[in-house]
């Protein structure tokens, strides 16, 4: 029973951070003069690129091929997305909420299926940190945008933390269920407080030549 519970619990976040994803992608294509089907694409990418290259990187069959339920649930987005385009796309904080929701719930997923894999606590982290951040990086290079992994923002070091947190709760014994709700909240909080008070890492940004080494 208890691993029903906590299988259930898993798949439930599972689906959750999908549509959360798939939204994501939907919104920001809603900017660049896509039809509906292409909408559906970046949406779908978003939500399985990265779970699709944690697998791959498990040696697993990746999980959309054993499991269609992201295929409707994007389809479920997209609807959600037409019938309420005229608050959602016009809500400019709307990528940014339903991004961080599918990062913090897609770090708890790929961390519970790399224990599940029997890997070390930090490979795990690792994993989190894949699947929670590479979907979006391929729907930003689809979509033309600089990904915000390779921003300024706090974003995979946000996936990071929140697998530090994941194993905190569960040295000290906590519920896996609420181990993997503090891990989710902590990602979607530190995506929050750097937003709200411009918490950034440092520019990486090349020092110009002294002008007597210039060529001349």
């Amino acid at each position: 029973m208890d691993s029903f519970r906590e299988f259930s619990f898993t798949a439930f976040i599972d689906l959750l951070g999908t549509f959360a994803f798939a939204i994501s992608g939907i919104r920001l294509a809603s900017g660049k003069q896509i039809d509906w089907f292409g909408a559906y694409v970046v949406g779908l990418v978003t939500a399985v690129g990265g779970g699709t290259t944690r697998d791959l990187l498990l040696g697993v069959t990746p999980f959309w091929m054993q499991n269609g339920s992201c295929f409707f649930t994007t389809g479920v987005a997209l609807l959600a997305a037409l019938v309420l385009k005229n608050r959602l796309f016009r809500w400019r904080s709307a990528l940014f909420i339903f991004d961080s929701i599918g990062l913090g719930l897609f770090t708890v997923v790929g961390i519970s299926k790399s224990l599940a894999a029997g890997l070390p606590f930090w490979v795990c982290i690792v994993m989190g940190t894949v699947t929670g951040s590479v979907g979006g990086v391929v729907r930003d290079v689809l979509l033309n945008e600089v990904p915000l992994l390779f921003r300024k923002d706090i974003y995979a070091l946000a996936c990071v933390v929140g697998g530090i947190v994941y194993f905190i709760g569960s040295y000290f014994r906590l519920p896996p269920g609420l181990s993997e709700l503090l891990s989710a909240l902590t990602v979607i909080a530190i995506r929050a407080i750097a937003l709200r008070f411009h918490v950034h890492l440092p520019l990486l940004n090349a020092t110009p030549d002294p002008p007597h080494d210039r060529e001349t």
